[in-house]
Parts: structure tokens; sequence; C-alpha cells
């Protein structure tokens, strides 16, 4: 398959071509340049269209909601704040961050024994 303009990804995908450069702003679907640089869209480029309307058709997500998705999954600081907030934890005050999971793991053991010692 050879390249497409915005405006054949347009037709194809059923995007508007003002959605396409806001997916690639968002990051979302991020086509390659032309040497004059135009945006070229591949296959891979009209599956990620595709896959996004049926992510967003069969779980009622947001634009907004995948772009934070994707924003978790680049940076790792933002992910571990957020699953120590989750968690129901506190961000260690110290330079050493303590991974999310270990602070969920000592929570609940300390859980597990004091409802062992209530029931002793």
């Amino acid at each position: 398959m050879h390249r497409l303009s915005i405006g054949e990804a347009s037709r194809r995908s059923g995007w508007s071509p003002r959605m396409l450069r806001y997916l690639e702003r968002a990051g979302l679907v991020v086509p390659e340049r032309s040497p004059g640089g135009y945006r070229s869209y591949g296959i891979r480029e009209l599956n990620q269209l595709a896959g996004l309307a049926g992510l967003r058709r069969a779980h009622g997500v947001g634009l907004d909601e995948v772009a934070f998705a994707l924003r978790l999954r680049r940076e790792p600081e933002l992910r571990a704040a957020l699953e120590t907030w989750l968690a129901g934890t506190s961000a260690p005050e110290s330079g050493h961050a303590t991974p999310a999971w270990v602070e969920w793991e000592q929570r609940k053991h300390e859980r597990l024994l004091t409802t062992a010692t209530i029931a002793a």
C-alpha cells in the first residue's frame, strides 16, 4: 500500500483532517512526514485510527482518557504517583521513591496483622 495524504487518510478512516491533526498533537496517531513536511499515513496509522474508533465505541472512553493512558505509559514517575495514590498511601518524602506496590503490600500486611491480633 502506498502512503496516503491527510485528505485520503481522512476519507478512508472517517476521521476529519482536523481530528487527525489533533490526534497527532496528542501523540495518539503520529504519521510519518514526507521530505516536504506533509503528513504521510500508512497501514499502521490507518489500523491505529480504526482501533481507536473501535476502542471508543466498545468502552466509551474519550480521547483525553486514551491520551492520559498513553502518558502513564511514557512517564513512569506519574504512573508510580498514581499507583501510590490509588493504593491509599502517601508518596515517600525522601528522594528515594519506594515502589507503590511495596507500600501497598506493607499496608496489606499491617491490616492482616491487626485483624489477626483482634481475632486472637
